[in-house]
């Protein structure tokens, strides 16, 4: 049975002289290749890009006027209605194309 080999892909950058000499010796400084310090540290910013922009902080009053409307929501107005009308008529005559949100 053989073994299978993670496959690898690679990523190139141009820079100056200047900040490329930075990045040498910042990689030296923490003991990594310049590879291994690039790829280190730009995962470390996917990952805070990705929990800054797929998380919601709310303060603490906001996280309670949350959790009381999804507990006691209030009943539909008139707009809302309208605007469930328009929806479900737009759904019906147009199954296959997306839906204009327009208020």
């Amino acid at each position: 049975m053989g073994t299978a080999v993670a496959r690898q892909d690679r990523i190139g950058a141009r820079v100056s002289r200047d900040v490329y000499e930075t990045l040498c010796r910042a990689a030296e400084l923490s003991g990594a290749t310049i590879n291994q310090f690039l790829v280190q540290s730009a995962l470390k910013e996917a990952h805070q890009v990705m929990e800054r922009e797929q998380t919601i902080r709310l303060s603490r009053r906001d996280c309670e006027r949350l959790l009381d409307l999804l507990e006691n929501p209030s009943r539909p107005n008139a707009r809302f209605k309208a605007a469930l009308k328009r929806y479900h008529k737009a759904k019906r005559g147009n199954a296959d194309s997306s839906f204009d949100w327009r208020p």
